[in-house]
């Protein structure tokens, strides 16, 4: 299971702080991520983190989102700095990209 926190409503240029931890049978995964889905637009990548702390993050959010992980705790969370509307989206957690969370709404608006 992957349960994801830390959605809510934010106005532009805030900030908000994604939390996801997996539990039950995940035991060692390699990449933890987030995808987000846009309303009427195909779920896409955001962000990841490798074992070892590689970590890479999609174009559009280059700058303002960074991605951190806990192996130990299997907890990996994304820190979005500079929200814009366009973030605007539900936000997913992923283990190797073979399970996801069921996702948290992540609102920008004034």
């Amino acid at each position: 299971q992957l349960a994801e926190s830390g959605g809510g409503l934010v106005q532009p240029g805030g900030s908000l702080r994604l939390s996801c931890e997996a539990s039950g049978s995940f035991f060692s995964i390699e990449t933890m991520g987030w995808d987000r889905q846009i309303s009427g637009k195909e779920r896409e990548f955001v962000a990841k983190i490798g074992r070892g702390g590689s970590s890479s993050v999609a174009e559009s959010v280059r700058g303002r989102f960074t991605i951190d992980r806990d192996v130990a705790r299997n907890t990996v969370w994304l820190q979005m700095n500079d929200l814009k509307a366009e973030d605007t989206a539900v936000y997913f957690c992923t283990a190797d990209q073979v399970a996801w969370g069921k996702g948290v709404l992540v609102s920008v608006s004034s």
